[in-house]
């Protein structure tokens, strides 16, 4: 097959490209800019565009189809020229799911841990020996790419965004795949700028249970009481397995899972990620693991990329780094890692970056969500708000907003100063944000 891909630069698309190509396609893109880490990925492959831009001599009757990124507009050049031509369009989702029809599809939805709970499935079942495609929202150790699709494995573990599909289609994307077995993690109102309501948010996961093949089977976080009533209100014929929190005991620095007799110790650690786990397992159990068999693949898991990840340690200080954005994912995070180092002075880094975090309306979600920290700063950029075309915030709003004595800056440059003066004793510091603090996250990592 010849694919050209629309906005080839982005996060998914370019694996997606690299893993097409893999595949034995022949793969062309375009885009108007692209950064790294996708430059050097797709310079490596050979599917780097020569010149960035849109070029409509790239669009021919020679190809089989064109894949649209989610940042290319409607008028774009290129995707106009390929509808003249009536040339097959597909969003990425819509890709996926035709190259995976015939495959066991494996579906994990949510407004947080989908990342995780993805990244745990394959790697139990790469550690057991079960070739399987993939979609996942971040790297993975062992992994180069995010993306994997072959012609062999009959299991596809797809990471299901609620975000849009693409610019000609407005679905979240998780309601593309229909999968045979899918997972729904929790339910907290997020994207506001696409799913204004709270009800119309909430609504995207009950269409999600819909969309599950006839016999399929739904995991569900019971814990979540959002969950929970969303799948009770549901009538579809279809298999529903709820998991809560495992058995499960902290030694030292070290979680352990407790299960028929056996112990099992893990990397990971947080009441959310043993949650996640539960979640996995039962997953799965699906595809032919025992619970024994995932639990002993999963003492080997570290983590999935920027999810409660390690960076650095050393005698006197442990740095982690967390894509958190959500309420939900803040409180979750910072009391996991309080959980993990009760003794240690912990400072707590968040920056608000999403559309919803910058909105005024919803500040008051993150009431108390980083009590648990020693120290809690939050930093905002004014600079995004005005680009994201929201109304500008005051510090004293986002104080007031959080409580619990959190410190707020406007601007990067202060984030290090204030590390540098909190910092004494045994420590530990997360930072947690979905962008890069203003461009200098790898200088806080060092400082």
């Amino acid at each position: 097959m010849r694919i050209h891909f629309i906005a080839i630069g982005g996060a998914v698309m370019h694996n997606l490209a690299i893993a097409l190509k893999n595949k034995g396609y022949h793969v062309t893109g375009s885009d108007d800019e692209i950064f790294d880490p996708s430059r050097s990925r797709l310079e490596r492959y050979g599917l780097l565009p020569e010149e960035f831009g849109w070029n409509t001599e790239k669009i021919s009757h020679e190809l089989d189809a064109v894949i649209l990124g989610m940042h290319a507009r409607e008028d774009n050049p290129e995707l106009i020229k390929a509808k003249e031509l009536g040339i097959k369009i597909y969003s990425f989702p819509e890709f996926v799911y035709e190259q995976t029809k015939e495959k066991t599809r494996v579906v994990i939805g949510g407004s947080h841990g989908k990342t995780t709970i993805t990244s745990m499935i394959i790697h139990a079942l790469q550690a057991s020996g079960v070739d399987c495609d993939y979609l996942v929202g971040a790297q993975l150790e062992g992994f180069e790419l995010t993306v994997k699709l072959s012609h062999k494995a009959q299991v596809v573990v797809i990471e299901g965004d609620e975000y849009l599909t693409s610019a000609l289609d407005r679905r979240p994307k998780f309601h593309v795949y229909k999968p045979h077995v899918a997972l729904i993690s929790g339910i907290e109102w997020d994207h506001k700028n696409v799913f204004p309501t709270w009800d119309n948010y909430k609504s995207q996961f009950s269409k999600f249970i819909k969309t599950i093949e006839s016999n399929g089977t739904l995991v569900f976080c019971q814990d979540d009481k959002e969950v929970d009533e969303v799948v009770k209100k549901d009538d579809t014929p279809i298999t529903k397995i709820p998991y809560l929190m495992p058995d499960y005991s902290l030694a030292g620095n070290n979680t352990v899972i407790h299960y028929v007799g056996e112990d099992f110790p893990m990397q990971i650690f947080g009441r959310h990620n043993m949650l996640n786990l539960n979640g996995a397992a039962l997953v799965c159990m699906q595809i032919g693991l025992s619970r024994k068999e995932f639990y002993r693949n999963m003492q080997s898991f570290s983590g999935a990329s920027n999810r409660l990840e390690k960076i650095r340690e050393e005698e006197d200080m442990v740095v982690f780094r967390d894509f958190a954005h959500a309420p939900s994912k803040v409180r979750a995070t910072v009391a996991a890692v309080r959980e993990q180092y009760p003794e240690n002075n912990l400072i707590a880094v968040f920056e608000l970056h999403t559309f919803s975090s910058l909105s005024a309306d919803f500040l008051p979600f993150y009431k108390d969500t980083m009590n648990p920290a020693s120290n809690a700063l939050v930093y905002f950029n004014p600079d995004v708000l005005e680009h994201k075309r929201l109304a500008p915030l005051t510090k004293n709003q986002v104080k007031t907003a959080f409580g619990g004595g959190v410190e707020v800056v406007d601007s990067a440059s202060e984030i290090a100063d204030y590390i540098k003066e909190k910092k004494h004793g045994k420590c530990v510091l997360l930072l947690m944000s979905s962008g890069n603090f203003g461009g200098i996250v790898s200088s806080l990592i060092h400082s």
